[in-house]
């Protein structure tokens, strides 16, 4: 049971997408570079990591909504220092296939759950 989220990337989509799991009961703890997202998602309820890894490193799902396949893949190698077996890890980017196959196989050998909806 996934009880804990971890989002990355709190813009556009990704903040609007933090606080609907705040409101559907979850812990949500995330992660932006931009100082104005990060106040915006703490409005909606979302506890704001230092980190993209502290934003992950003890939650049950992990959500990366960020603008490119270079930004995916640079925040999961992160990640992959930190994600908990058992975890489940999403991309929820556009981003192109081969970014997405190299960043999930990042957390092949972490005992976690990934996809890419």
């Amino acid at each position: 049971m996934v009880g804990t989220v971890g989002v990355i990337g709190l813009g556009n989509m990704g903040g609007p997408m933090a606080g609907n799991l705040v409101k559907a009961g979850y812990k949500v703890r995330g992660f932006d570079l931009s100082p104005t997202c990060c106040e915006a998602a703490l409005a909606r309820g979302v506890a704001i990591a230092a980190t993209a890894p502290a934003a992950a490193e003890e939650e049950d799902a992990v959500v990366t909504m960020l603008p490119a396949g270079n930004h995916v893949l640079a925040v999961w190698k992160e990640l992959a220092d930190v994600i908990r077996p058992g975890a489940l890890g999403s991309i929820s980017s556009t981003i192109d296939v081969h970014s997405s196959r190299t960043a999930h196989a990042l957390f092949d050998d972490k005992g976690t759950l990934n996809l890419d909806p």
